[in-house]
């Protein structure tokens, strides 16, 4: 007999957000049970969902950060989606070995194209030949995609990620899962809800105003839970990483430009890296960077700087790389890890004059790293609001311009999360099902178990 449940994936979450202003939260931990749960190194977002569906360590899996530098192609890619880069089996094809009548949503965790969910919705732009980027979404089933656009209009992608991120992409996934949940009644159902990332990112984990945030999400949760208790399902809701409160950004890739190993070459007036003829160059996500070395002979000198840099508080080499799960073939040759306080940026030029067009535009696809800086609008443009109607109006009469309204100023960013967790700040898993959690610490290698245990146990 199989069990109907439904994973939430509230990404920041952590047991001392829950109390009198989270009724829905506070009433779901008293009626089951809440666990502190340590994530693996890096601690982003890729890497640990990967972690969650396949019970295995990155260095199984192969999801070393949210990206990395891909050797045979030259380049550094983040945010891919295919679920053929990770490694290992999910979750969903376990429960489908077990019980060939199982069937499984996949609602907006990552890589979740070219898999074999049963459904899934994962956002995916339309890039336009005129520099235009359209909200869209790809689904399995595919006529999927009209019925939820039909029900809710476009995913509203600019609120997902960006200087507007906020509260309606979170509202749009819970309804989207609302309609998967009542036509199609998988056997699992994973939901992904990123909206308190965004403020814990600008504002830091400590600020007031991160009240309403908690809030807006408890009350998406409850019509989850709402859902969950009509249709008898059972409840489980993780998180990903616990944010830290940060201050000092650290620029690897200046640092190693300074000292004569990292190449740039310039394009139209704009610097972008050469990683072939770069000596060392760095691969920067939140507070994990990946140090990739195409010349042997500089290794001690490397080694002697990363050492020297405040803010650095564990390097990683071929050795203790294995001691974080992290000797896989897709790392750097060093891993480094920030203090709690700090975090890297991808930024590699010395001039603002030369940075690359896409510095100051939302490009997680272009940009050779993690960039937090694109939650935020440039506080140096005198009309935001005007200079962002402007140029939305030249892209819909047509014309090609630069979106370029986000800031340089790495010191804007007030949270980040990757590095290891403080202790009085981790991520947690509540299961409605009290007496299937056994412990008050897991790991994230047991959340797979977690889920199956969920589905299969009377």
């Amino acid at each position: 007999m199989m069990r109907q449940t439904i994973v939430c994936n509230i990404v920041g979450l952590t047991a001392n957000m829950i109390n009198e202003t989270t009724p829905n939260l506070k009433r779901f931990v008293e009626q089951g049970k809440l666990a502190q749960l340590t994530p693996t190194a890096p601690a982003v977002t890729c890497s640990v969902q990967s972690t969650f569906l396949t019970g295995l360590t990155p260095n199984q899996h192969g999801i070393v950060g949210n990206g990395w530098y891909f050797k045979t192609l030259n380049e550094v890619m983040f945010w891919r989606q295919s679920n053929r880069l990770v490694a290992g089996e999910k979750v969903w094809q376990c429960a489908k070995r077990q019980n060939p009548d199982f069937t499984c949503a996949n609602l907006f965790w990552w890589y979740n194209m070219a898999t074999d969910v049963d459904i899934s919705i994962t956002p995916r732009p339309i890039y336009t030949a005129d520099g235009r980027k359209i909200p869209d979404i790809y689904t399995t089933p595919l006529d999927l995609r009209a019925t939820l656009q039909t029900q809710l209009g476009p995913f509203p992608l600019f609120n997902f990620w960006g200087p507007m991120a906020s509260i309606q992409s979170s509202a749009w996934i819970m309804d989207s899962s609302k309609i998967v949940l009542a036509q199609y009644a998988p056997t699992l159902t994973l939901i992904y809800i990123p909206h308190l990332d965004y403020n814990l990112q600008r504002i830091g984990p400590h600020a007031p105003a991160l009240i309403e945030d908690i809030k807006q999400v408890d009350a998406l949760f409850g019509q989850l839970q709402a859902q969950a208790e009509q249709s008898h399902a059972r409840l489980m809701v993780v998180s990903e990483y616990a944010i830290s409160a940060v201050s000092q950004p650290i620029h690897l890739n200046r640092i190693f430009r300074q000292q004569g190993w990292l190449v740039v070459r310039r394009e139209l007036g704009h610097e972008v890296i050469d990683f072939h003829a770069s000596k060392v160059f760095a691969v920067c996500d939140h507070q994990v960077a990946h140090i990739y070395l195409n010349a042997p002979e500089i290794e001690a000198d490397v080694q002697d700087c990363l050492q020297a840099i405040n803010g650095i508080d564990l390097i990683l080499d071929h050795t203790s790389k294995a001691r974080f799960h992290l000797d896989h073939t897709r790392s750097g040759d060093w891993v480094v890890l920030a203090k709690p306080d700090a975090w890297f940026t991808y930024y590699y030029w010395l001039d603002e004059a030369c940075a690359p067009d896409f510095a100051r535009t939302v490009d997680i696809h272009h940009k050779p790293g993690y960039d937090p800086v694109e939650l935020f609008i440039d506080p140096k443009l005198k009309y935001p609001k005007a200079s962002i109607a402007w140029r939305l109006l030249k892209k819909k009469l047509g014309q090609r311009t630069l979106m370029d309204l986000i800031p340089l100023d790495a010191t804007l960013v007030k949270g980040s999360h990757g590095s290891l967790c403080p202790s009085n700040e981790k991520p947690i898993v509540i299961t409605s099902e009290a007496d299937l959690l056994t412990h008050d610490c897991i790991h994230a290698t047991e959340v797979k178990a977690l889920i199956l245990s969920h589905l299969f146990t009377p």
